[in-house]
């Protein structure tokens, strides 16, 4: 992989415009690297962006805004009811009622918008930043590790106005996921996840997450890729790609089908290597992989990635697949019969076009854990199972 290089993203200016971002120094890409800091002119909000850039200048973490944030905690607001915060001595504006959803009637976002949005929350890191969550369990949060990364104390505003404490459980920064706290009885609506349903390309995306602190921004698409192998700097993973908008921000929060059910944990960006907003190719942990490492958090299980044990290159007579080249002794692999010259086409039904892929694939299970390998031997297809181990 490429040395690791620093670079910066946009903010806010004073007059309240975006900053251009610096461009790294001639003949250098940018490359991952943990997110990095530029001061900027104090605006209304005291923005600064936090991004990481993947190998090439190409890929962007979606990072989390970051801004000063006020110690002033909105009060409670009935269910279906949204408060807004108002100025000192100024009457209180009555409730924003939340009308239900209805699939039947309402267009596919605004019903999804209606459905999530009260279990996509806003998380806040008091004068540092800011990025998004989706509860998925009582009191149970879900976002990416890099948003919460050194902290172990946050904010949690929920979509009804409410600031509550939110403990950091744990995390995992090769899959970038971590999971936070509030405590039963919240009343914190919780998603419905898409756990065993693969999506499909081209279905309709919607995200749902706070981009530069505009928190439950709704924004649509398509899936444009599944299992599209990322390196974020510690790992490589198989990742949703869509062209829903998402920028600085939305890193955590909610990639949804139509049905309002989550497919994806948003995370990252493509970009030019100049910007660091959205150009149309954003990329969300899958929901499996995310719910995975939950549950492995809670359960106070290691993190460390399951390992097969093969070397591969591009198959000799231009096939689809990965041609094994080396296969560790004493893996699970090798233990599954897995023999020189094997053609491998898929892991668990995905198809598998490259190294990367396969790697991706499997680094998103865990030591003990089965997978089944289609492969092609002298020209004929064949299922092996083989039981991961640990590097």
């Amino acid at each position: 992989m490429p040395a690791l290089a620093n670079y910066v993203g946009s903010g806010y200016s004073a007059a309240g415009g975006y900053l251009p971002p610096t461009p790294p120094p001639t003949g250098q890409s940018p490359a991952v690297v943990p997110e990095s800091t530029q001061k900027r002119p104090p605006g209304r909000f005291g923005w600064r962006a936090l991004v990481a850039f993947v190998a090439g200048g190409l890929l962007a973490a979606a990072g989390f805004a970051s801004a000063r944030i006020g110690d002033t905690t909105d009060a409670a607001a009935a269910p279906g009811e949204i408060t807004v915060p108002v100025r000192s001595g100024q009457p209180a504006p009555p409730p924003l009622v939340v009308e239900p959803p209805d699939f039947d009637t309402d267009e596919p976002a605004a019903f999804v918008a209606k459905l999530l949005g009260p279990s996509v929350v806003q998380i806040e890191i008091p004068n540092l930043g800011l990025g998004s969550g989706v509860v998925v369990g009582d009191g149970i949060i879900v976002t990416n590790q890099h948003v919460i990364e050194g902290a172990t104390e946050v904010d949690i505003r929920t979509a009804d106005g409410r600031v509550l404490a939110g403990e950091v459980l744990g995390s995992d920064d090769r899959t970038d996921i971590a999971v936070i706290s509030v405590g039963t009885g919240t009343g914190l609506s919780v998603a419905e996840v898409a756990v065993g349903e693969a999506p499909e390309v081209g279905q309709l995306t919607i995200a749902i997450g706070s981009p530069f602190q505009l928190q439950q921004t709704v924004t649509s698409g398509i899936v444009s890729a599944v299992n599209r192998p990322i390196f974020n700097g510690v790992g490589l993973n198989a990742m949703i790609q869509t062209d829903a908008a998402i920028n600085p921000g939305n890193s955590g929060g909610a990639l949804a089908d139509r049905n309002g059910r989550v497919i994806g944990i948003n995370t990252a960006i493509q970009t030019d290597g100049i910007g660091n907003s959205n150009l149309g190719v954003g990329f969300a942990i899958p929901i499996d992989t995310a719910m995975n490492i939950v549950n492995r958090i809670l359960a106070g299980q290691s993190m460390e990635p399951g390992f097969l044990g093969v070397s591969g290159i591009e198959s000799s007579d231009g096939s689809a697949g990965v041609q094994v080249s080396e296969i560790t002794a004493g893996s699970g692999a090798d233990l599954a019969g897995l023999l020189i010259d094997d053609l491998i086409i898929s892991i668990d039904g995905a198809p598998v076009t490259s190294i990367e892929e396969l790697a991706g694939l499997v680094q998103t299970n865990f030591p003990e854990e089965q997978v089944q390998l289609g492969v092609v031997r002298d020209g004929e297809a064949i299922t092996l199972t083989a039981t991961l181990g640990q590097r």
